[in-house]
């Protein structure tokens, strides 16, 4: 994986998970329903941060031992886009 797919990656993964932890220990303010009192933004960027990470860690082991290749998954397509053209 170059660099630059790596750090595309890695932001995918990021606000993947940001929105998945977002929402983690709300507290809404009586009368504003949906307002959190103590958002702990700070603490929700971090444990985004180091669960992207591992998740990053994840992937690049997955496609650096060619569990997952993406060459592979190309030229599977594109085999089957010239059958499907053949069959017209």
């Amino acid at each position: 994986m170059s660099i630059v797919s790596g750090i595309v990656v890695y932001l995918l993964l990021w606000w993947t998970v940001v929105f998945c932890v977002l929402p983690f220990g709300m507290n809404p303010i009586k009368g504003n329903e949906g307002l959190p009192h103590n958002p702990k933004i700070l603490q929700k960027a971090l444990i985004t941060t180091l669960i992207s990470g591992i998740l990053w860690v994840v992937i690049y082991v997955l496609i650096d031992h060619h569990v997952i290749s993406f060459f592979d998954m190309a030229e599977h397509m594109a085999t089957q886009d010239f059958k499907t053209e053949q069959q017209k």
